[in-house]
Formats: C-alpha cells, structure tokens, sequence
C-alpha cells in the first residue's frame, strides 16, 4: 500500500533524516561559511544547496539515475570533476588554515575581514558542491527511487512529496548549522590556532569527500 505513490513513507522520513544529519560536504561548508562571515552568507550559501538539490531531484525524476547507468563514462566524467572540486575546495581550508597557524595573533586578527578565496561568493560554490555532492548523488540513485511505486498514475506527485520531506529537513538543519556557526565564531575569535585546527579538519574531511567520490560506483 502506498501514500499517493510513495511506499513505506515513515521507512523514509527516517531513512532521510538520518542521511541529512551524517556530515557531508554540504552542510560543512555551510557551517564553515557562517562561522566566518556570519549569518547572511549562511543562508546564501544555503540557497545555493537548496538549488543545487532541487536540480539534482529534477534530474532524478526525469531519469537521471537510468542515463548514468546507461553511459558509464558519463558517471566517470562527473564523479572525477565532483572529486577534484570537493579536494581542491578541501586543499584552500588547509592552506587557510596553516597560514592563519602560522601569523601573529595581531595580524590575523586583522585579517578577518578579509574574505578567504574559497568562501567568496558563497551561493555559487554551495551550488558547484550540492551538485558534486557525493552523498547527494547516492541518495538519489539508490535510496530516493526505492520508495516511488513505479505504477502510481501520476509520478509526478511521489517525487514532490519525498523532494518535500528531504528539502525540509535540510532547511532545517542548515538553519541550525548557521546559528552554530555565528556562535562557533564568537567563541573562537581569541583562540585563532584551535579555529585553525578546526578549519583544517574540515579541509581534510572535504579531500576525503572527494576521495570518496572518487572511488564512487553506481552498484
């Protein structure tokens, strides 16, 4: 029995809420944008996840998943650049990291202004990392289509109701990430090498995401 094409919703809602709550590359570089520039570009680089989901979702619904099973090479053209953006996104946090280790308190103190390359713009580059987000990717061609029953009438609307489920809870988990951030800010703003040695294990989590990736299979 289904819900208006969805099978086994509850299965879903907390399939869904236990893969948004493990960290990803998204909600880290939400929460990385937030702590250093506060609230505003926190939710412009949630905007950004919100579209780069919303188009990943569009895709899935008009046969994504069956075109990168059909064309492998296809799959491979993406997974490799989703790798090497998520690394290289990965390698600026480090390097931040290392020469914010390194400066005197005074002067970097008197950086924070200023905007680290790979946090400018935010929208934009949250919008690059949802759509070569690897655990994205692999929601949506394995763990999303399992819960559409393929002889609902109207595809349509299964697909707006599960969309709906995972986007609410992304915003609401981004919202409280944001916030975090603010407050992660305020309480590091004197205690410039433990937010170094914060930033760089970010870093290092955003190569393994694109380690992962890289090594990602459709199976």
């Amino acid at each position: 029995m289904s819900f208006y094409g969805v099978t086994d919703i509850w299965t879903y809602v907390l399939g869904a809420l236990g893969i948004i709550l493990l960290p990803g590359p998204n909600s880290l570089f939400v929460l990385s944008v937030a702590t250093a520039r506060g609230v505003k570009a926190g939710y412009q680089g949630a905007m950004g996840v919100f579209v780069g989901d919303t188009i990943l979702l569009t895709l899935t619904a008009l046969g994504a998943a069956s075109l990168l099973r059909a064309y492998p090479a296809l799959f491979l053209v993406v997974k490799y650049v989703g790798a090497g953006y998520l690394a290289w996104v990965g390698l600026n946090l480090i390097r931040s990291a290392f020469l914010a280790w390194r400066a005197p308190v005074a002067a970097s103190s008197a950086a924070v202004a200023e905007t680290p390359a790979h946090l400018a713009h935010p929208f934009k580059r949250a919008l690059v990392i949802s759509l070569l987000n690897p655990k994205a990717i692999l929601f949506l061609l394995s763990f999303f289509v399992q819960f559409i029953d393929p002889t609902y009438e109207t595809p349509a609307v299964p697909f707006l109701i599960l969309s709906a489920i995972v986007m609410a809870f992304s915003a609401l988990y981004l919202s409280a990430l944001i916030f975090a951030g603010v407050r992660l800010a305020q309480a590091f703003r004197r205690r410039q090498r433990l937010s170094a040695g914060l930033s760089s294990g970010v870093g290092g989590l955003f190569v393994w995401f694109g380690a992962k990736l890289a090594t990602a299979s459709l199976n």
